[in-house]
């Protein structure tokens, strides 16, 4: 046997954080050095922050970073870590990892194949490497004041005789993955650092290509993830992955609060080498270029310990969408909060689904949060926020951080003013109770007075529900000037598909938590809050029946027409299915209509007719509600926002040509 103890980190960072990200990367050291890991894997661009965007041009960034990876180098004495950081040659940008050994750089390995789809971006700003291209980068060497050479491209390492290689992120994600020339070259051990945002499912797909690479390849195989709500949109789930030889060797936390999080495990190097050995795969003389980048290094004694692959019980449970959900909304919550300095969130609850899952959301931040890192680290955390220190409990912690707002008109009913009530007390938010009846009378007597003649319900019905959903918009605001807060809007994508929001009304906001989730499964969810909760939290939510017992509707029209969601546009489940055809699988309106057909025999062919032309036609009507949405977290690959994953004309013919001949049909 030869044992060698290997570790991933994942980091909570923030883009140019030079301070903040500098000391959780050496804290992830220190941590790997007390529990004496000799080979330390951390997330891709971890000094700069992988969500800097435009500002991956700015010359300052390059400097600091260069300045940040230069004081790290000294604290790695006896440890072998890879660090994430862009390198500028020949007036290009390389997503790069530098191996540093026993506080030594040793050489850079630039990405070659980069994420440009979906809410990557990284052909904006980065070169992809060549393979098996190697150049001599010269850098200045602040410790010894003058230019020094170092290996960099495709480029791996000889270090104490192990072999290190690298897939960053997106490149083991290929087919023509980099560990196939690896394998060529007889490394030991492939380090992947990445920031792979979070989605539904995501994690399968993870440790797929880390069973496969480290099974074919025959090697142990390091993923070490990004870990948080890092720049604002994105949210990384963490999850170290170890495996050796097609087997899962460790498994870390995933959506967790902590700022560095550690996982490790000990590796049989010889039993990998024989596992390649064994392989099929032709085998490759190499030639002398391509040899290793050399360093001495001697890899300390370690006993063997047991494999520790078994995720959480809640990874493996039948609710686990609901459950990462939960988890990632939290976590996005809780770090947007702290990062934007704001004093807590403001939710205009209306006593709907909407509503009542995002201040769910916020409620269930405290909770997870204070289950996760602890009751004192979770205070310590958002210490910026006035009085904190004094909070004995989650509920009054609660009391600091949750206000809410219900807005009644003379079309609110009192179901939904109790259902506000009741969730808001559940939930330990500072609630209040508005009535804008006269506003609203305000704004349409003078309305009525400019244009000399009266509004009416017959002739202005969408005028009229509108104006009542923007009064409630200033009142709100104004909860969160007071308090410094963060206003969150509530409407979801199924709103945002077919633009059944009021702008400057329910999308008024800060920040769209919900803005990714479809209707549909945010009543399932808030059925399952309600009496389940995250597994083994004892975290369910009673009071949340008072909304599940309701039929959505947005109240705007006099409660004798009864007006519901569903009426208004279609049944829910079906605007979702015709939403993710249309859009994310891009099928034209006469197929969607086939697979309707398909789905719905119960429905007529004139209905489902009906319901493709009002989705394609409000879809394409509404492109400019969704360019003007607050931000928001991106969850899967179903998302409609255009500044990160779908992008749409603001004008477009509309798909009239391929409605009418679907009507046609």
């Amino acid at each position: 046997m030869k044992l060698i103890k290997v570790a991933g980190a994942v980091l909570n960072q923030v883009p140019m954080d030079w301070r903040g990200n500098q000391a959780r990367i050496l804290e992830a050291i220190k941590q790997a050095r007390e529990q004496q890991v000799s080979v330390l894997c951390l997330p891709e661009l971890c000094i700069t922050g992988y969500g800097c965007e435009d500002m991956f041009y700015a010359p300052s960034v390059h400097q600091k970073a260069l300045d940040v990876l230069w004081n790290i180098v000294p604290q790695t004495q006896n440890m072998v870590v890879c660090l994430g950081l862009p390198i500028i040659y020949q007036n290009r940008i390389f997503n790069t990892s530098a191996l540093v050994v026993n506080g030594r750089i040793l050489g850079f390995v630039a990405k070659r194949f980069l994420a440009g789809n979906g809410i990557h971006y990284e052909p904006r700003w980065f070169t992809p490497w060549e393979a098996d291209k190697r150049i001599e980068l010269p850098l200045f060497n602040p410790q010894s004041q003058k230019n020094e050479y170092f290996g960099f491209g495709d480029v791996f390492f000889d270090v104490g005789g192990i072999k290190i290689g690298f897939e960053i992120c997106e490149d083991a994600w290929v087919a023509n993955r980099p560990g196939r020339g690896l394998y060529a070259q007889g490394v030991d051990v492939i380090l992947n650092p990445s920031a792979s945002h979070f989605a539904f499912g995501k994690l399968d797909v993870r440790k797929r290509f880390v069973l496969e690479g480290s099974r074919a390849f025959g090697v142990a195989y390091v993923y070490a993830n990004l870990l948080g709500n890092e720049a604002g949109r994105a949210i990384y789930d963490g999850g170290v992955i170890i495996a050796s030889s097609g087997s899962l060797v460790a498994v870390g936390e995933r959506l967790s609060f902590h700022d560095v999080l550690l996982t490790t495990a000990v590796i049989d190097v010889a039993a990998a080498r024989m596992a390649q050995a064994q392989a099929s795969m032709v085998f490759q003389v190499t030639n002398l270029e391509n040899t290793g980048i050399p360093a001495e290094f001697s890899f300390p004694a370690v006993k063997p310990e047991a494999q520790r692959s078994v995720s959480p019980a809640w990874e493996s449970c039948l609710k686990l969408q609901e459950e990462e959900f939960t988890r990632a909304l939290t976590l996005g919550l809780f770090d947007y909060m702290r990062k934007s300095r704001s004093n807590g969130f403001v939710v205009s609850l209306s006593g709907g689904a909407d509503s009542a899952a995002v201040l769910a959301c916020c409620a269930l931040m405290i909770k997870m949060g204070c289950r996760s890192i602890g009751f004192e680290a979770f205070k310590q955390k958002i210490s910026y926020l006035k009085g904190i220190e004094k909070a004995k409990s989650e509920e009054q912690i609660a009391k600091l951080l949750l206000t809410s707002i219900y807005q009644g008109s003379k079309n609110s009913s009192q179901t939904t003013r109790n259902a506000a009530r009741e969730v808001a007390k559940a939930l330990n938010s500072q609630h209040h109770e508005v009535n804008i009846s006269n506003m609203v009378n305000q704004y349409t007597n003078a309305i009525s007075k400019a244009i000399d003649r009266p509004l009416t319900w017959e002739q202005d019905d969408i005028v009229l529900q509108n104006i009542q959903a923007r009064v409630r918009a200033p009142s709100a605001w104004m909860l969160a000037n007071l308090q410094n807060g963060l206003l969150l809007s509530t409407s979801n994508r199924s709103e945002a598909a077919v633009g059944y929001a009021t702008m400057d009304g329910d999308t008024s906001g800060g920040l769209s938590p919900i803005a990714g989730i479809d209707k549909a499964f945010l009543r399932q969810w808030l059925r399952w809050l309600e009496k389940e909760g995250p597994l083994g939290e004892n975290l369910a939510i009673p009071a949340l029946r008072y909304i599940n017992q309701q039929q959505p509707t947005a109240e705007l029209r006099p409660s004798e027409q009864k007006q519901t969601d569903e009426d208004d546009l279609m049944p829910y489940d079906v605007l979702d299915e015709i939403e993710e055809a249309a859009i994310r699988d891009k099928k034209s309106p006469i197929e969607c209509l086939l697979l309707l057909e398909a789905r719905h025999s119960e429905v007529s062919r004139a209905m489902l007719k009906e319901w493709v032309r009002k989705f394609f036609r409000l879809w394409s009507r509404n492109q400019w509600k969704r360019e003007r949405y607050a931000p928001s977290f991106h969850l899967d690959d179903k998302n409609l926002d255009p500044k990160t994953w779908c992008r749409f004309p603001i004008l477009s013919s509309g798909f009239e040509q391929e409605i009418e001949e679907m009507m046609q049909s």
